[in-house]
């Protein structure tokens, strides 16, 4: 555990890994869920890849925030207009992700209604599974 605790200094990336951790383990604010939720964090293994610019973490941080109203918008559009088309693409990674981005660009794209990642290739490309109201072309 100490190796961890050690990480936890390696500057602002390591801060930020830990925050990922911990919203994504701490379902409310409770004095026991945080208490867990930081305990757990300490114990996940940190990986030995270098880190991400401070630029793709706030951007990934941007998609984040973005992601929530935009699922919300697409989950009313399901409801009031059906969507009987199903289509799978290929999404170009962008170049340099750690696997903690490649992470949550999948969490983000499955995290909305109309699309789920069905697999990552390590060559730089996410298979993803649309719906969508027309037919795709």
């Amino acid at each position: 555990m100490s190796i961890h605790l050690r990480e936890l200094g390696n500057g602002l990336f390591g801060y930020l890994s830990t925050v990922n951790h911990l919203v994504l383990l701490t379902s409310d604010l409770s004095l026991t869920n945080i208490i867990i939720g930081v305990v757990v964090t300490l114990l996940i293994p940190r990986s030995a890849t270098k880190s991400a610019p401070l630029r793709e973490w706030l951007k990934a941080l941007w998609h984040s925030l973005i992601a929530i109203p935009q699922a919300y918008i697409e989950a009313i559009e399901i409801i009031l207009k059906p969507h009987r088309y199903e289509a799978t693409t290929l999404e170009h990674v962008s170049p340099h992700r750690t696997p903690g981005l490649i992470f949550l660009d999948i969490f983000i794209i499955t995290f909305t209604p109309k699309t789920i990642v069905t697999e990552y290739h390590k060559r730089g490309w996410y298979k993803v599974h649309w719906i969508r109201r027309s037919k795709p072309q």
